[in-house]
């Protein structure tokens, strides 16, 4: 046995045992953590804006400090880029994390010294909780691969900036740097598909136990591989045991990319976020993520149809209820203060407290008043897609609304990889399942007001080569799976099989 996997088997028993303990102290420890971001922010001028020093409660801070997005943060964040000290937390952001908005255009996350460690160590812990209950200490010792953006940083207001797994890059403890793949250089290069033949070229002959990243590029990667090989990727890496993911629903990828390894191994879920690293899959035999409740951020749930009210319910973590659909918002030692990330989530139990990925505010349909969100078009298509033996290799949703004669629709964007025999009726499917899910869209397909749903079939590659176009090819970008406008519908267009 080597050193690596020797050690990690009793730091791993070390670690598992703290987090189980912490599963009984969440409440408390977010109460704690409440107070303890409150001193430190009294002394910062968001701070003295909003009167934290007269803060003590949980309803006294919701009083005070209003749900914001990125776009009200902003003058605080300009305050931060100009040289100011003491702004949303204590000195300055050790690096801001750079990230799309889909309405702020790029956003400047400032990470801080204390929050830095979230970041890193939630990563950590759910390898060593995955090790504490499976017994699998020897993957350490092979070679590991994260699918990443560019660790190269720039500067803004002289502080170090970039893409936030870029950033954690750099913070790859030592032990498992000899074993990271692929080189800095490789990692550096812009374009994704660039990068990926190199990734290929230097990973092929090693033996990769560990691979990591957002499902739909761990696809490409795995494709490439196959493509270049010949080989199931299971075959080519014979000691391939794990596979961690996060970004973006698992469930409409899992077949494909389990086919592509042609084996089962082990997969861990995460939930990280350029705003913090929210919560991990700690245990391969519970369903939904370990909320990190005791790692500088401070949850609050807001009921997801009060998100755009005035004055929304905000429900701390004593308060949230299994089952329901809830806005998240975060308050951390990064300076943010009711902050709204744009996730929805779901508990799926209390005791712990594990929670599921819903979707995206943003990301809903309610054209006609349906107000559909992503998990009830991934159950949808799921459940059509296992009773047909379909394949599908990725989707969206976007309204159609009728200008002439004819009724509204909700229009599919589908690529197969295996289609069914036929596209009517597993179109029906579909709507059925959605209809049972949704009383809203049940009521206005019932009421005729709506027609049942269409789809679009993309051609092959053709969601890539729409991310291509438009320069959001690989690393931390995604397709969203649900617009309540035409804008990605209509330039999805050209990648479609009818044009």
């Amino acid at each position: 046995m080597k050193i690596k996997s020797f050690l990690a088997k009793p730091f791993a028993g070390y670690i598992y045992k703290e987090i189980k303990k912490g599963m009984s102290s969440a409440v408390a420890d977010q109460e704690s953590l409440l107070k303890n971001l409150l001193k430190t922010g009294t002394g910062t001028q968001f701070g003295k804006d909003h009167s934290l020093k007269e803060v003590k409660t949980h309803a006294e801070f919701s009083q005070a400090v209003p749900i914001r997005d990125y776009e009200a943060f902003k003058p605080y964040i300009q305050a931060i880029k100009e040289g100011k000290h003491n702004v949303l937390w204590k000195g300055r952001p050790i690096y801001f994390a750079k990230t799309s908005g889909t309405t702020s255009g790029v956003k400047y996350i400032p990470i801080t010294k204390d929050s830095i460690p979230n970041h890193i160590n939630t990563a950590r812990n759910a390898l060593l909780c995955y090790i504490a209950e499976s017994g699998n200490n020897k993957f350490p010792d092979g070679k590991l691969i994260f699918l990443s953006g560019s660790p190269e940083l720039e500067r803004i207001g002289d502080i170090p900036t970039g893409r936030l797994s870029g950033i954690v890059n750099h913070h790859v403890p030592g032990y498992l740097r000899k074993n990271q793949l692929p080189s800095f250089e490789t990692n550096c290069i812009e374009d994704w598909e660039t990068k990926l033949d190199k990734i290929v070229e230097e990973t092929i002959q090693e033996d990769m136990t560990l691979i990591s990243g957002i499902p739909p590029w761990m696809q490409m990667y795995f494709d490439r591989l196959v493509e270049r090989s010949g080989k199931k990727v299971g075959e080519l890496f014979p000691n391939f045991s794990v596979m961690v993911q996060g970004g973006v629903n698992f469930q409409p990828y899992k077949a494909k990319l389990y086919e592509s390894i042609g084996r089962q191994v082990d997969c861990i879920e995460l939930f990280p976020a350029s705003e913090g690293f929210f919560a991990f899959q700690d245990s391969q035999k519970a369903e939904g993520l370990l909320l990190n409740t005791n790692s500088g951020i401070y949850f609050e749930f807001v009921p997801a149809n009060e998100i755009f009210n005035e004055n929304p319910t905000r429900l701390s973590l004593k308060d949230v209820k299994v089952g329901e659909n809830y806005a998240l918002i975060v308050n951390s030692n990064a300076g943010l203060w009711g902050y709204n990330i744009g996730d929805t989530v779901k508990f799926v139990s209390t005791n712990p407290y594990r929670l599921i990925v819903t979707g995206r505010i943003k990301h809903f349909i309610s054209a006609f008043g349906e107000h559909v969100i992503g998990e009830e078009v991934e159950q949808s298509m799921l459940r059509a897609v296992e009773e047909e033996n379909v394949k599908v290799v990725e989707f969206t949703v976007a309204p159609h609304i009728a200008q002439d004669n004819g009724k509204s629709y909700h229009e599919w964007f589908v690529e197969f990889e295996h289609g069914p025999a036929d596209i009517q009726a597993f179109a029906e499917k579909i709507d059925n399942n959605l209809r049972l899910k949704n009383i809203y869209y049940d009521d206005l397909i019932t009421g005729n007001i709506l027609e049942r749903l269409k789809i679009t079939p993309v051609r092959k590659n053709g969601f890539i080569d729409y991310m291509k176009s438009i320069g959001k090819l690989g690393g931390q970008n995604k397709v969203p799976r649900l617009s309540n406008d035409r804008k990605l519908a209509d330039e999805l267009q050209p990648y479609t099989i009818n044009n």
